[in-house]
């Protein structure tokens, strides 16, 4: 009987087995070592490019510096002269405040009724009066009431007086001053409680008397 010995053949088969791993883990290795370069240049070469932009954005902006600089100026003397005209609007309101408030009671003030007493406190107004009767009073104060000096008109107080033989009605009202030439509510340069140099003004005058 023929006997064979298949050692040596499979120790060689193993060999070339191995061998073929070696050589397919040497691939993978370097697939690996090229993807990974592939990603840092690529990589690389974005940061780059990003840092170029940043660059260029930034001799943009120093470029435009002067621009920039001459813009704030403006922007800076346009408010100082805006800060002066409303200074001087304000002065003028202050000046003409008080005639007009004046001048609008007087006309206001209806026949056979007598202001007694005016005291402000700022925008406030306090009226103290006599007339012949309460239908007198109403009108007056629904007069107020539509002039655009003044806002929410009240009738505070009334009474029965007796004076010279005669029963007048005393009565005591007030009244918030307004200025008519403040910017409305949702306009640029906004009065927020809508009153300005006539209530100021008109708030000097206490206990002054005034008749018709």
């Amino acid at each position: 009987m023929i006997r064979i010995n298949l050692l040596p053949v499979r120790e060689a088969r193993r060999r070339a087995d191995l061998h073929q791993q070696v050589l397919l883990l040497g691939f993978l290795l370097a697939l690996g070592v090229a993807s990974v370069g592939f990603m840092h240049f690529s990589i690389t070469g974005k940061i780059s490019d990003a840092t170029e932009r940043v660059a260029s954005t930034q001799a943009q902006i120093k470029q435009f510096e002067p621009q920039l600089k001459k813009v704030e100026e403006y922007k800076q003397k346009r408010d100082q002269v805006q800060a002066k005209l409303d200074v001087i609007h304000n002065l003028e309101a202050s000046r003409s405040g008080p005639v007009r408030v004046m001048d609008e009671l007087a006309t206001k003030t209806p026949d056979r009724m007598w202001i007694t007493k005016l005291a402000a406190k700022g925008p406030s107004l306090k009226i103290e009066g006599m007339s012949l009767d309460n239908e007198i009073v109403a009108v007056f104060l629904t007069e107020l009431a539509n002039s655009p000096y003044f806002g929410e008109v009240e009738l505070s107080k009334t009474e029965l007086q007796g004076k010279g033989g005669l029963k007048l009605n005393r009565f005591e009202a007030t009244a918030q001053l307004l200025n008519p030439s403040a910017p409305k509510a949702g306009d640029k340069g906004e009065n927020p409680q809508g009153q300005g140099a006539p209530a100021e003004a008109a708030g000097q005058p206490s206990g002054a008397a005034a008749g018709r």
